[in-house]
């Protein structure tokens, strides 16, 4: 891997998502020593700092960024990176951003799970195939819980965070497929050509993950 154009070898290139893991990333990397502070309500996709450059993305894209080389490293959700299905080096759990991928059904449901809406069909095909389930899997975006409600799937496969959205709407949990929480990634090249940088790096943020939580 080469680093981008202009960028000094020792240069680090960080992806990171848009969304509600933004927020406490910046806040870990900055506690961790580097010097990021996102402006407020800002349209920029690139961040240039001293010796760091932040690409913000969508969640999916994060895994494709780090894995092809383009980021040093990044942090994503467990969900993402599961269905993305990049190898790249997950070297720390970093324990914010906690959820957890279920199927749900609404309450009481009864008869044989035919048909599976979710975002995440890679996940959902592995854990039907584990349990020789021949449903069929519709991909689908937004308000998964709606599949369920209208008919259109048996079931659905989806993130639950408090589980208030189910309740609301008579669903429930029967199944729990892997807890998520938010990952530290690594492009494996990267983890050899800038050492120097990562693993200090990775060693400071395994001490503040590793530091009791307030409350």
């Amino acid at each position: 891997m080469s680093p981008l154009p202009g960028r000094a070898p020792d240069h680090l290139t960080l992806a990171l998502p848009k969304g509600r893991i933004l927020e406490d990333a910046i806040d870990l990397l900055s506690r961790a020593g580097l010097p990021l502070t996102l402006p407020e309500k800002s349209r920029a996709l690139r961040h240039e700092f001293p010796g760091v450059t932040v690409l913000e993305l969508r969640n999916q894209d994060v895994p494709v960024y780090v894995d092809l080389g383009v980021a040093d490293a990044g942090i994503v959700g467990k969900d993402v990176l599961v269905e993305s299905g990049r190898t790249v080096y997950e070297p720390l759990d970093l324990r914010f951003a906690p959820c957890r991928l279920s199927l749900i059904r609404e309450v009481g449901a009864a008869g044989p799970v035919n048909r599976v809406g979710t975002k995440y069909p890679r996940a959902a095909q592995a854990y039907l195939n584990e349990r020789g389930v021949p449903a069929e899997i519709v991909k689908l975006n937004g308000n998964i819980e709606l599949a369920a409600l209208t008919g259109l799937a048996d079931a659905v496969i989806d993130l639950v965070q408090t589980g208030g959205t189910l309740r609301a709407n008579n669903l429930e949990e029967l199944d729990v497929l892997f807890h998520s929480s938010a990952r530290l990634i690594v492009n494996r090249a990267a983890l050899k050509l800038r050492r120097d940088r990562l693993h200090p790096l990775i060693t400071r943020l395994r001490e503040l993950v590793a530091e009791p939580q307030p409350g």
